[in-house]
């Protein structure tokens, strides 16, 4: 009997143990759906430190003077989704915004000059980001053109220059292209998206399908966003404080101050002609990302303007005054 009463209670006292730990276990998960009596109405009145939500689209869209058909779905599913895009890419759209500052003043008055829209300045944002890129498939510059292109247009390119990294010529270039292609096509629409997948592609594919207008058009996936990211960008940037990014102007970069000098001989050390001009070689090539090597051969007599900083340009008065607390 005594061996028996032993085993029975301990048989007990593992039930006892097992039903203890069902029922916590079942407080445990059905409890969260009881009322908190303590915390009522918490949800309502918590302050919310981050908030992600739907970016309001304006509801009327256009590029160009084009007028951007929302009220079909694949059209304004397609808008809707690089504004989301867009607003919560943060690192990449709050950096485009704070270089715009210094590289729209050179880009705007440039396609003014040609005659092309203004909100050809969001197609380099889209295709650069506003910096001086390589791409994998080896397009370069702000305006990303390859190498055969960029010739074509008058873009000089060999192994101590390479015109498409010079902001001025390569706009200049992107815009007797965008006049081409518009010309062409009738369409400032069209005239963009042929900028990213060539004019001869665009061409075959209105012929395949018998439809001139980009929207009614099926293209490779790169093409079918390109102008959709475009517009979301001319609309976002502007108005920048709406979709969250709030950036002071002193925090933006400014333009760097600096002066041209005309060059029509061969330079044999670009270190030597930095220091001899009051620079480094550094901040001549970051000024001069076109001299793409370290010396200049001048065969021609060509006259190159090479770019040099006003004194104390590279002493930052933005950094120094605003990025830094005392």
């Amino acid at each position: 009997m005594t061996k028996k009463k032993k085993l029975w209670n301990k048989a007990s006292l593992s039930l006892v143990v097992l039903f203890l730990g069902g029922w916590f276990v079942l407080q445990t998960f059905t409890g969260a759906d009881k009322p908190q009596t303590n915390n009522k109405n918490k949800t309502e009145t918590q302050e919310l430190n981050y908030a992600v939500k739907q970016p309001t689209i304006p509801k009327t869209l256009e590029l160009a003077g084009e007028t951007v058909p929302t009220h079909l779905f694949d059209v304004y599913e397609a808008v809707d989704n690089e504004f989301v895009v867009n607003s919560y890419w943060h690192s990449s759209t709050i950096q485009t915004l704070k270089r715009a500052a210094r590289f729209f003043p050179v880009i705007e008055p440039i396609l003014e000059s040609h005659g092309v829209p203004d909100d050809f300045k969001y197609l380099c944002v889209i295709e650069s980001n506003l910096r001086n890129v390589t791409s994998p498939a080896g397009a370069k510059g702000f305006w990303q053109f390859m190498e055969s292109t960029g010739k074509e247009y008058g873009l000089e390119i060999n192994s101590y220059v390479d015109e498409r990294f010079h902001l001025e010529k390569s706009t200049h270039a992107a815009c007797e292209y965008l006049k081409k292609s518009y010309e062409k096509f009738g369409s400032w629409t069209l005239a963009a998206a042929s900028y990213n997948m060539g004019s001869g592609g665009l061409g075959r594919r209105i012929k395949e399908q018998k439809v001139d207008n980009y929207y009614d058009l099926l293209l490779n996936s790169e093409t079918a966003r390109y102008v959709y990211r475009i517009i979301a960008m001319k609309y976002m940037m502007p108005e920048h404080e709406a979709y969250g990014f709030i950036i002071e102007d002193k925090f933006k970069y400014q333009p760097l101050e600096t002066e041209i000098i005309e060059v029509d001989t061969a330079i044999n050390s670009l270190v030597d002609f930095a220091f001899e001009h009051g620079t480094n070689y550094k901040t001549l090539k970051t000024l001069n990302p076109w001299l793409t090597n370290k010396y200049l051969i001048n065969k021609s007599g060509k006259v190159y303007e090479i770019t040099i900083p006003k004194a104390d340009t590279r002493a930052s008065k933005n950094a120094v005054e605003n990025f830094f607390e005392d």
